[in-house]
Formats: C-alpha cells, structure tokens, sequence
C-alpha cells in the first residue's frame, strides 16, 4: 500500500470541498504503468493548484481496490453544490454484455459503480480512460452528471491514449478556448480529442477510439468532432434538452481568480441561469419576438444581480 493510498483510505473531504477520486487499475506491462503513473501525477498537481482533495485508489494492501473505491464513496458528501471527479486510468473489458474496469483483486463493473452512486445529488464528473468504457456512459447518466469515456463502444478494446491528453490538457491554459482564464473540463476534452486524433493521424493508423461526452442525462453521448468550437453543430439532443457540452463548460478543475470569488450557491444559480438561458434560445423560433426578449432579459437581470449584487458598481472605480 502506497503512502498515498493510504493516506487517501484516511483522509475525507470537509462537507463543501470539491474532491477527486483518481483509480488507478492493474497496468498489465511496465510501459502502461509508466504512462498511468505520469497521467496521475499530472491529475495530482492540478489538485494541488487548486482548491480540490485529491484521493486515489492503487493497491489497497490487503483490500481490493474495488473494495476500496466502494469504502471511499460511501464515506463522500452525498449533497451539495461541490462536484464530485471520479477519473478511471487502466484498462477495459467488453464480452458483449458487461463491461468492466480492470482492478488490482476483481473488476470493477459499470453497474455496481452506477449502484454506489445512486443516491448521489452532488455534481458528479465521471472520466473513464480505459479501452471498452463506452458502456459506462449509458449506466452512469443522469441529471447534474458529466460523463466522459474513451471509446463509443465497447469494442473498441485497445488501448487508450485519451487519458493521457486530458491530464495536461485539465491544467493547460493553451485548452482555455473562450479565453476566459481557465479551463472547462468541456475545453479540456475537447483538446484530449484533438491531439487523440491527431496521434492517430500523424501515426498513419486508424484511430481505434472515439471519445464520447454526456452531460445532458440522455445517456447517448456527443463525440468531439460534433463540435465547432465549444458549440454542438449536429442535432444530438431528444427535444426539450440542451445540447452536451453547455453543463460541461460550466465545470473547472482549476477556476480563475473570478470563478473563484463566486460562493458556491452563487455558482449553482448561475449555472441554473445559464441553462435556463440556452433552453430558451433552443425554442426562440415558437415565442412571439417580445414574449421571447422579454423572458430573456428576466434572465439577464437575474444573472447581472450575481456578479454586480445592488449597491455594487458594474464599471471599476477609476
């Protein structure tokens, strides 16, 4: 057992922290374990840089690490307006029906994690790097819920490089695409998926993963190349639900100094304003021009009130 791991089987989050679970699974060659213990420490140092409790699972000593995973999410907040980040570095299964992260001791199922996090109402993020974790998308959606995985299908079984691309691209400034200081983990994976497929391309081989992104609850999944900039440019969304992506913009592993000086629930109204925000524009086309401004700018002033509270200027002093 690791001094970290140890430390991670001590050490819990104060109700109100953002906190992370990194589990890292058996690497299976000295080469993947290397590159799983150079992705974790890049998710380690963006913990550090901000204001985020890093936990990990690897080998838990005599415990399995499923075992563990499931002793670390039972003792975790189950409420509040802080997310959650559960990242899975390793290797995945798919015989067809089941898919399953590789563990040190038994694998993890897709169905047993989406039993631990039933009763969660925090925000969850959920990031599964591994080969075959496309599965993991369809049990794990719901509302308040970012979920990422490395493949679109189970079959898609090699290995995957997009764990990798996403570590540094969580704390890299280069990914911040709307130049606001810090990076979305939409800007974040949006970035991974690029340089992935440039991998690929550059190699002269066919790319065998395909990243898929849900954050609307429909439990279908946006690939990254279904996006312009940070703007969905297929249909992908059932009607009455925005598109994914625009939750997971609203989500930084490491906020800017402005994102920062927001209190939690002034962070929570203004992601709810926001959404609101863009189910309206979706349905712009069946509201009379006035109904439709009218209720937009109800919106507006609602937001303006967040950032500039009464009293306050919206200009700085001079």
């Amino acid at each position: 057992c690791s001094r970290e791991s140890l430390r991670a089987s001590m050490t819990f989050p104060a109700s109100g922290e953002p906190s992370i679970i990194l589990v890292t699974g058996a690497p299976g060659t000295d080469d993947y374990a290397q590159a799983f213990e150079e992705w974790k420490e890049k998710w380690k140092d963006a913990a550090e840089q901000s204001d985020t409790t890093f936990l990990q699972i690897e080998r838990p000593g005599k415990n399995n690490a499923r075992k563990a995973l499931g002793e670390l999410l039972a003792k975790e907040e189950r409420k509040g307006p802080d997310p959650l980040w559960l990242v899975f570095i390793g290797h995945g299964t798919f015989d067809g029906k089941r898919a399953k992260f590789n563990l040190h001791g038994p694998d993890l199922e897709a169905s047993e994690l989406a039993g631990w996090l039933k009763d969660f109402e925090r925000p969850l993020v959920i990031i599964n790097c591994s080969s075959s974790s496309a599965p993991f998308l369809k049990e794990l959606s719901g509302n308040g819920r970012i979920v990422i995985t490395a493949t679109r299908s189970g079959f898609e079984q090699n290995f995957c490089r997009l764990g990798g691309f996403l570590a540094s691209a969580i704390r890299d400034l280069s990914a911040d695409l709307d130049k606001d200081g810090q990076v979305s983990i939409l800007e974040a994976w949006l970035i991974a998926g690029r340089r992935t497929a440039a991998f690929y391309k550059d190699a002269g081989r066919l790319a065998t993963e395909h990243s898929l992104l849900d954050d609307n609850g429909d439990a279908k999944g946006t690939q990254t190349d279904w996006f312009r900039g940070l703007q969905v440019t297929k249909k992908s969304a059932e009607e009455g639900l925005v598109p994914d992506g625009l939750r997971a913009h609203q989500i930084h592993f490491i906020p800017s100094a402005e994102e920062s000086k927001l209190t939690p629930e002034e962070r929570t109204k203004r992601n709810s304003l926001e959404l609101e925000m863009a189910r309206l524009r979706s349905k712009k086309a069946k509201f009379p021009e006035e109904v439709y401004y009218e209720r937009l700018e109800k919106l507006l002033i609602e937001m303006g009130r967040i950032y500039f509270p009464e009293g306050s200027s919206p200009t700085p002093d001079k």
